[in-house]
């Protein structure tokens, strides 16, 4: 999976245009709004040809994900709940624009894993998901002036290979820093796809958003031309 954030400069927070042809394939007069840095996400808007503006929503994460899980909330629900409240926070700032939130949640055995703050947390985290198998639910939402419109998810099982110390270390020593960027101390789209031996789902989903989802919304609402 993946949690990798782009560097928050002026280009970042300004307009992204997606292959030629973008305002062709854009029907909507709303602006739309990716409410994440995620450069995983931002490609593959981008690649999908779609043109949009990135701001990063003002949320606390671990305090809203405390809260949902003392209420009683599922660690399968959590991502939906974040992107949710990552899009209205979005939205409610620029009540004129679409604004897409998405967010991405690991679990095994029911336990909900953060990206590692250290090396030592990210080999303890992938002796833990070594040779297991392990969930990654990806969420959308989409909002329009701090009103919810839809949220859409979907789900990855990934089974990681039996890994020995040895090998460990040494898939740290190349992966790092990127390695303590995601959850799970892996990113499915560089290096850490040699940590698994088999993989269930959508790619777009192990990376962090279903743009096949986001896509299918969009065209639904009437808001793409092909």
């Amino acid at each position: 999976m993946s949690k990798t954030k782009a560097p928050e400069t002026s280009a970042a927070r300004g307009r992204t245009r997606g292959a030629t042809g973008a305002l062709r394939l854009w029907r909507s007069s709303d602006r739309l709004i990716l409410a994440s840095t995620s450069a995983v996400r931002r490609h593959l808007l981008e690649s999908a040809g779609l043109s949009f503006d990135i701001e990063a929503a003002r949320i606390d994460e671990r305090a809203l994900e405390e809260a949902f899980l003392s209420r009683g909330g599922s660690p399968d629900d959590l991502a939906a709940r974040l992107a949710r409240a990552k899009a209205v926070e979005v939205s409610e700032r620029n009540p004129g624009a679409l604004c897409l939130g998405a967010d991405q949640t690991l679990t095994l055995d029911g336990a909900i894993l953060h990206k590692p703050a250290d090396l030592e947390a990210a080999a303890a985290q992938l002796r833990w998901l070594a040779g297991r198998r392990h969930s990654l639910v990806s969420a959308f939402c989409f909002a329009r002036g701090g009103v919810p419109l839809f949220v859409g998810r979907d789900a990855a099982v990934l089974t990681m290979r039996a890994l020995d110390e040895a090998a460990i270390r040494l898939y740290l020593a190349l992966a790092a820093p990127a390695a303590l960027a995601s959850v799970g101390a892996y990113q499915i789209e560089g290096l850490g796809v040699h940590l698994f031996e088999k993989i269930e789902g959508d790619y777009a989903t192990i990376q962090g958003l279903p743009i096949i989802g986001v896509l299918a919304w969009l065209r639904a609402d009437g808001r793409l031309s092909l």
